[in-house]
């Protein structure tokens, strides 16, 4: 009987983040407003580096992780404003917290259909990088930390957009909060990226990359503790 109940919880848990997912997902296929504005801020921001930093090619070279992260960041930044921009506006959110569900499955599912745009974004700006500066960014290992970045990056925002989201200037809010939480991932981040494009071996940037596992580990586990109290204030 115990086994029994405690499927029928876990199935009704993944049953509600698949439903928030594809709500999430069915939005953005028919208005296509916040991958279209993810991708014009990217590539904004891309070429402003590109072509207003006039730079010899060996600079370029040594700034070009640096200035992908950024682009990273701020895309994703803006994609974290929206997270519970389309509940909080249409008043929905209040109904999810209604429904007979655990509040963690609107976390994952918030998270899982934000890290998916996040994820579509970068698999423009990659490419476009790769044209641009001619750095070889196809290497599993950067591209594993990519995604390890943007994982935590998109965790600690989601969390931190539940508490944005209930003020008035949620879209300054969130970077203030945001930015300081999500510092060591960053800089964690852009030193493996740096180190695995430059050709260093394993030893001079395993600290970096266990440091970016780890911070994906911990958050995890603190939003998963916190959000029921965060979502509730």
């Amino acid at each position: 009987m115990y086994n029994n109940n405690q499927y029928t919880k876990t199935s009704q848990y993944w049953r509600a983040v698949r439903t928030i997912i594809w709500k999430d997902l069915s939005i953005e296929m028919r208005k296509k407003t916040l991958v279209s504005a993810l991708l014009i801020f990217s590539v904004m921001v891309t070429l402003v580096f590109t072509f207003a930093l006039d730079l010899d090619k060996s600079t370029k070279d040594n700034i070009a992780v640096g200035v992908l992260w950024v682009t990273f960041v701020f895309s994703s930044t803006l994609g974290l404003n929206q997270t519970f921009a389309n509940e909080k506006s249409q008043n929905s959110l209040e109904g999810m917290l209604l429904s007979p569900i655990d509040y963690t499955a609107i976390f994952v599912g918030k998270f899982i259909s934000t890290y998916i745009f996040v994820i579509i974004v970068e698999i423009i700006v990659v490419p476009m990088f790769y044209i641009l500066y001619g750095i070889p960014l196809f290497s599993p290992l950067f591209l594993l930390i990519v995604l390890l970045g943007s994982f935590g990056y998109t965790l600690v925002g989601t969390l931190l957009a539940s508490i944005a989201t209930r003020t008035r200037a949620r879209e300054i809010m969130l970077p203030i909060l945001l930015l300081p939480v999500a510092m060591p991932i960053i800089i964690a981040s852009v030193q493996c990226s740096n180190a695995i494009l430059s050709g260093a071996h394993w030893g001079q940037f395993s600290n970096a990359f266990n440091l970016v596992i780890v911070y994906d580990i911990i958050f995890l586990g603190v939003a998963i503790m916190t959000f029921d109290y965060l979502i509730q204030e």
